[in-house]
């Protein structure tokens, strides 16, 4: 499968930006940030196969709002995407997915300015 490589270079792009993650989460971690992605994936190639965006950004506000509900902040959601957009750029994946991660990063954004009160 295509995105398997790509989903290595995802998680190592995670790794490298917190070097944490490998003492924190070991090796199990990795392979749950691996499989996280292999969701990610899925939706995004779901989303692509209908051409309908709302499918993947609806799939990243659930996910968002099931992470932070654990202690999570939508920060790590947001900077996973944007290890798969690099690696889209880099030239090993559907220029489609971009698209798609962008409109979900923003709707992450949103929702982060909604629940600020002013």
């Amino acid at each position: 499968m295509e995105n398997q490589l790509l989903i290595d270079n995802v998680v190592e792009k995670l790794y490298k930006r917190y070097p944490e993650l490998q003492d924190r989460f070991g090796e199990e971690g990795r392979r749950k940030c691996r499989e996280d992605n292999v969701h990610h994936f899925n939706y995004l190639q779901a989303a692509a196969d209908v051409g309908e965006e709302k499918i993947f950004v609806d799939y990243a506000i659930w996910l968002n709002s099931v992470l932070v509900s654990r202690g999570m902040k939508p920060d790590h959601l947001i900077d996973n995407f944007v290890c798969i957009q690099e690696a889209i750029e880099e030239g090993e994946g559907d220029s489609r997915f971009t698209s798609y991660l962008q409109a979900a990063i923003r709707s992450i954004r949103q929702g982060e300015q909604c629940e600020t009160p002013s």
